[in-house]
């Protein structure tokens, strides 16, 4: 069996965890080439490899020899013209999220697609290789708790960056509920509400945080997300599904019990590397596995497309405080349902 060839574009901590990742625990690939505007970084990432080329040209590292798929970590803004990239040289792409951080520009990624007839984008929406998110979608699917009313979702994360703005509570946080809401009820979201409480003290001056989003969907499903980035003690991720027979509830695990001197006490994951580390490593392999084959297995550009949408009108309504409908365009037949 061949060695797959990846160039893997953007090296921050993202992208040097997948290097990380696919030189230590992902077979059949390795990493030919890499790309970052911090030419001092790429070189250092690139001198741990073996044979792999730096490049601070996105284009040039996907145009390099022994490319054969394309990993893109680097900031949303750039991921459109690198995906375009790849394409033209009709490459699978895995994209971190998001696909891109405008409905327009998904819409052209799709339309790129479209043209070759095939899709070859995968979105980083890793939580659909989550082994709780999978048992949930399992028993949503056969029915186990009737049909769903409501998914109560919450997100929080010991603290924020430095850059984290209050959209980025929408676009770079709620949307992985946004793509977990669409792929668990199988249903489009159809309109945005946002509400937001007094800021947490432990907020950085001008961050609106926490809030809450009000996920409206096609099929009258309710889903609120509580998005609160600065809750001090750790990262926490759960969701439960609220169904017309029953209640399901995933995200609960610790990292470990411990029980000592008349206590007992949970860890908690301080990042989202360390709660979803498995989930990106099945993400990752069954990427190559498929790419290999010249394909992708996995949230598509519609996907990606859909959660840009839901975020647009996410921040219409947190700028507007008025619940905000979900505009989309027709779905091609190239993609799949949610």
């Amino acid at each position: 069996m061949s060695t797959l060839g990846i160039a893997v574009i953007g090296t921050g901590k993202m992208g040097a965890d997948h290097v990380r990742r696919i030189g230590r625990t992902v077979g059949g690939a390795r990493v030919v080439a890499v790309a970052d505007p911090d030419g001092d970084r790429v070189k250092a990432v690139a001198a741990g490899l073996d044979g792999a080329s730096a490049h601070t040209d996105p284009a040039a590292a996907i145009a390099a020899p022994g490319v054969q798929a394309v990993l893109i970590a680097s900031p949303g803004p750039a991921h459109e013209e690198a995906i375009l990239h790849a394409l033209g040289r009709e490459l699978p792409v895995l994209c971190e999220k998001p696909l891109t951080p405008d409905p327009a520009g998904a819409l052209r990624v799709m339309e790129a697609e479209q043209r070759l007839g095939r899709r070859l984008v995968q979105v980083g929406f890793m939580r659909r290789f989550d082994a709780e998110y999978e048992r949930l979608k399992e028993l949503l699917d056969a029915g186990g708790i009737g049909r769903p009313l409501f998914l109560h979702c919450r997100h929080r994360n010991a603290s924020s960056p430095p850059f984290f703005t209050s959209d980025m509570l929408i676009t770079d946080s709620v949307v992985h509920e946004v793509d977990s809401a669409r792929w668990l009820l199988g249903q489009e979201i159809t309109a945005v509400s946002v509400l937001s409480p007094s800021p947490s003290s432990a907020a950085p001056e001008g961050l609106r945080d926490p809030r809450l989003v009000l996920l409206e969907t096609a099929g009258g499903v309710i889903v609120d997300v509580e998005i609160f980035v600065n809750c001090g003690f750790g990262y926490e991720v759960r969701c439960e599904a609220v169904g017309e027979s029953g209640s399901a509830q995933i995200g609960e695990g610790r990292a470990m019990l411990v029980r000592s001197a008349g206590h007992s006490y949970g860890e908690i994951p301080q990042d989202f590397t360390v709660r979803f580390a498995d989930a990106y490593d099945r993400q990752l392999r069954r990427w190559v596995a498929a790419a290999a084959q010249g394909r992708v297995d996995g949230p598509d550009a519609w996907d990606g497309y859909a959660a840009a949408a839901v975020s647009a009108a996410g921040l219409a309504a947190a700028h507007s405080g008025v619940r905000t409908p979900v505009e989309l365009a027709e779905r091609p037949t190239l993609y799949r349902c949610p």
